[in-house]
């Protein structure tokens, strides 16, 4: 049975008909010699001039007005993943392209936290903090990049740029908007597991200040080393800007995704049972496959994922002086999930008998935001002191609706209720509820009910905030750094049943509650510059993360008041929102010329008043967790031909301070952070027509859960490219992407199962360009 979200175009082939069509009209005036060229810039500004050159892997500024500084004398951890880097590497998904920066990992979606993407920046979960040209973009989804122009990750607190939440950092996604000029890139991949992708990148210049965008994508693939996993989606994304150029611009931009994929059911994690040793920190669960890593555990006849975005925005920008502008950004997002999958359940000792429990997750969500910023940046001189400026008011308002379906999941058709499978029940005798853990069978004939089950719960909240930025320069050696914002946040949840009554548990708990938190989060560095293309500072940053401030798209770790935990208990009243605080001393150099940047840092990221459990029902902000470590990083020129792109991060994680409840696990690693990660990614062009390149991505064993009681092995993936200029307008770009066909993972959750990444992947593009 296979559940579809509504759609106005469910073809995907229309997309590429359109490319097609697309491609064809825009010959004409890409052969124009008189065309201008393409033009890279600053997505978020509209002014439509030129930033840096689109083949560089060194970037000079975050594009959002409210880091006041060049990245070189910005205090604080940044990495911008650029559009070179992007192409270079083949990145399709945000998860591709975060795989070049070290410290970030991704968990697998369960329970509370919905399939999409859930990455984890310096040990924190970082579901809720990605930004789409810096407006916050709420909804969980597995984001797209063909409309991308880069990627921007901030690390350690940042709720002073990004508001609530942000504990480890934060993630800018920058949208291609139009600019002046006319351009056309159109790209066609082929692959292996049958992947087709297909992209369209058009710009026109209409007149002097008026020009339009179009990014068009389809996608198609299977996954390699996966049984009947596959991924079928598209977009579209048109831009239109009017005034560039001039002292008023104007951007209206529209971003549609829409995917239709057989999800990957991930593998069971063992659990020792009888006389072997019990599950514990010192003998800790790993993932097993029976033998055979293609093994797929779900159901294709029963498991499916459809997910839809949309997100709309207008944005206004005028110069009030040369040196003075002012900026209003208004934004609607919808994001809808719907999906049934299979998690191959680890529980009763099922694994270690060779035989998995098809435990059904579902899911049927719908987000949507609100938000209008407006901002004020520039500059001005007091006292003969300089200041670049920025300053601001956001409004927003977030709602979630989440319900499920009932899925007959049983192990003995028509008697109670049981999960346990045995190796005689694997099959029609179950139901085909239980599998073989050698050799599944997805496409048994199970013939289950399924029910849609419209008890949920709907979750609003309202931010009102207001911030300033200010980088003074006391002299030409010394800088001062200084961010503050103040949020008013409440939110409010109600579960209710199927007719839309609030729901009432067996204990009499009536399940609403809400919430009104005000907090005050900040930054602060001091920047010294021994020479004009370094600098050496030392700052301070905070983040504030209230109660429901993940508005039911992930896992609460500071959830409303009056929510129950597993027994059905009440539990405590609302507490403080968790504060986090991070010192951190570094050093920023523009070497060779200005080709090449690096960076290193020391951090120190605390959380003191963590929200934990001292007894059945009651919860405090007693707990302490603290991630501390070092970071290197490297992007550039090394030579004319040489780029490089790469990092390094070791960090100490742990749990300090788990209250009474949780103290068991002090001083244990915290989940999905590991010690040791590395990137590195390298080209050199041998040629001016033939460019080859490769890169190594290293990561330390990972904990699924603070008990660390589960673990997947550290891996390292190896990646190569070449890259052909057939003629000035035609190029061949080959990706191998994990060349030794590793078998690792790269998502992992607290129980039950771990998520295995791709195994070799090849794809040929062939990019056409005007």
């Amino acid at each position: 049975m296979r559940q579809y979200v509504p759609s106005a175009v469910s073809s995907p082939r229309l997309i590429v008909s359109a490319i097609g069509v697309a491609l064809s009209a825009s010959s004409a005036y890409a052969a124009d010699p008189a065309a201008s060229s393409a033009i890279t810039l600053d997505a978020t500004s509209i002014n439509g001039k030129a930033e840096q050159a689109s083949t560089d892997y060194k970037v000079e500024k975050a594009s959002s007005q409210k880091y006041t500084a060049p990245l070189v004398d910005t205090p604080r951890s940044v990495t911008v993943i650029p559009q070179q880097v992007i192409k270079d590497t083949n990145a399709l998904t945000l998860q591709d392209a975060l795989r070049t920066v070290p410290g970030i990992t991704f968990g697998a979606g369960e329970g509370g936290n919905p399939q999409g993407d859930r990455p984890f920046i310096r040990g924190f979960d970082a579901q809720g903090d990605t930004y789409l040209d810096g407006v916050r973009d709420t909804g969980a989804q597995t984001r797209e990049i063909f409309a991308i122009e880069s990627v921007e990750v901030a690390k350690g607190p940042n709720s002073a740029i990004g508001g609530r939440g942000a504990a480890g950092g934060t993630i800018n996604l920058v949208s291609k908007r139009a600019h002046l000029g006319n351009s056309l890139d159109g790209a066609w991949t082929w692959g292996s597991d049958q992947t087709q992708r297909y992209t369209f990148d058009g710009n026109y210049q209409f007149s002097d200040s008026v020009a339009g965008r179009l990014n068009l994508m389809t996608h198609e693939s299977n996954v390699a080393g996966r049984d009947k996993v596959n991924y079928d989606r598209w977009g579209i994304a048109p831009s239109l800007a009017f005034g560039l150029g001039t002292p008023t611009r104007v951007n209206l931009d529209y971003y549609h995704l829409e995917s239709d994929d057989l999800p990957d059911s991930g593998i069971p994690y063992t659990i020792p049972t009888g006389g072997s040793t019990a599950r514990t920190s010192a003998h800790p669960s790993k993932p097993y496959d029976g033998g055979d890593s293609d093994n797929f555990y779900g159901l294709t006849g029963r498991d499916f994922r459809k997910a839809r975005v949309d997100i709309a925005t207008f944005a206004i920008e005028h110069d009030l002086t040369d040196s003075l502008t002012i900026k209003n950004t208004l934004r609607h997002g919808n994001s809808m999930q719907d999906y049934i999958l299979t998690q191959p359940d680890d529980s009763k000792g099922n694994v270690n008998n060779g035989s998995v429990w098809r435990r059904a997750n579902s899911r049927v969500g719908n987000t949507a935001t609100t938000t209008n910023q407006t901002d004020l940046f520039g500059e001005f001189y007091v006292g003969g002191l300089k200041n670049s400026f920025s300053t601001g008011i956001e409004l927003s308002r977030e709602e979630s609706k989440r319900s499920s379906y009932t899925v007959d999941t049983d192990t003995v058709p028509g008697g109670t209720a049981n999960t346990n499978c045995t190796p005689g029940m694997i099959g029609a005798t179950s139901g085909y509820n239980c599998t073989s853990l050698s050799n599944p069978n997805p496409d048994d004939p199970w013939n289950g009910s399924i029910a849609r089950d419209y008890a949920g719960t709907d979750t609003k909240s309202n931010t009102r905030a207001i911030y300033v930025f200010d980088t003074l320069e006391l002299s030409p050696q010394w800088l001062l750094n200084m961010g503050l914002r103040y949020d008013h946040f409440d939110t409010q949840y109600r579960s209710h049943d199927a007719t839309g009554a609030t729901a009432v548990n067996s204990k009499g708990v009536v399940a609403k509650g809400k919430d009104t938190s005000e907090f005050v989060t900040g930054q602060l560095g001091l920047v010294w510059k021994p020479a004009e293309n370094g600098s050496i500072y030392v700052s301070y940053a905070t983040s504030a993360t209230p109660p429901g401030a993940m508005l039911g798209e992930g896992t609460e770790g500071n959830p409303l008041g009056n929510t129950t935990d597993r027994g059905g208990n009440l539990l405590s009243s609302d507490l403080e929102p968790e504060e986090t605080t991070n010192y951190e001393i570094g050093t920023k150099w523009d070497l060779l010329d200005q080709r090449l940047s690096l960076a290193a840092a020391l951090f120190r990221t605390e959380k003191d008043n963590a929200r934990v459990q001292v007894d059945t029902t009651t919860y405090e902000n007693v707990g302490e967790t603290r991630v501390q470590g070092i970071e290197l990083s490297a992007s550039g020129k090394l030579t004319e031909k040489w780029q490089v792109f790469a990092g390094y991060t070791y960090m100490e994680a742990r749990q300090i301070d788990g209250g009474a409840v949780g103290k068991v696990n002090d001083g244990n690693q915290l989940p999905n952070t590991p010690n040791n990660s590395a990137s590195l990614w390298t080209t050199y062009s041998i040629t001016p027509r033939l460019t080859i390149g490769g890169g190594a991505f290293y990561m330390d064993e990972v904990y699924g859960s603070v008990a660390n009681t589960t673990v997947v092995d550290s891996y390292v993936r190896y990646d190569a490219m070449a890259a052909y200029k057939l003629t000035k307008n035609v190029d061949l770009q080959l990706n191998v992407q994990n060349l030794t066909n590793e078998v690792y993972y790269d998502k992992t959750f607290s129980t039950h199962f771990a998520n295995q990444a791709a195994g070799r992947t090849a794809l040929l593009t062939t990019s056409v360009h005007f």
